[in-house]
């Protein structure tokens, strides 16, 4: 609960402690603080207990931790039914980009994809694989855009 306190951060807050209770108070103060944060695990053990009750046996196992999304996937994904650890082990993120990568680039020749090849170098093969997508395509002069001089 505390992992992130320091111990100057603790020293700080026991002298802060001692001189707002003051030495007297103080004793008395961190007794009620504990007595009441019994209570309340005491309380919420309860409550989970009475809910797996009323659950029933097919939830013995239930955990309340995994509703908690981020545990509930974890505990799911590591599951062996369902064969994920087969597939993640046989999936190469790195091949699978460098795949991607030349084929938008048009690097792949075994690719059954139209379109140009590593033997017919292309504008964006030559600019380093980028595309300028600010620049505007060339229109030849004869075919101009029709001009409608009321639209301007």
């Amino acid at each position: 609960m505390f992992n992130d306190i320091g111990p100057l951060e603790l020293v700080t807050l026991i002298v802060l402690a001692v001189l707002v209770f003051g030495p007297d108070k103080l004793p008395k103060f961190i007794q009620d603080v504990t007595r009441t944060l019994r209570k309340i695990r005491e309380f919420s053990d309860n409550a989970k207990n009475d809910i797996r009750s009323e659950l029933g046996p097919e939830f013995k196992d239930f955990e309340f931790e995994d509703l908690n999304p981020k545990a509930f996937l974890r505990k799911q994904l590591d599951n062996d039914d369902l064969g994920l650890k087969d597939i993640r082990s046989t999936f190469d993120l790195k091949r699978e980009m460098a795949e991607l990568t030349d084929s938008v680039n048009g690097h792949d020749t075994a690719s059954a994809l139209p379109g140009p090849t590593s033997s017919a170098p292309t504008s964006s093969a030559a600019s380093g694989g980028r595309v300028d997508m600010t620049k505007r395509p060339e229109v030849p002069k004869d075919d101009r855009p029709p001009f409608d001089a009321d639209a301007t």
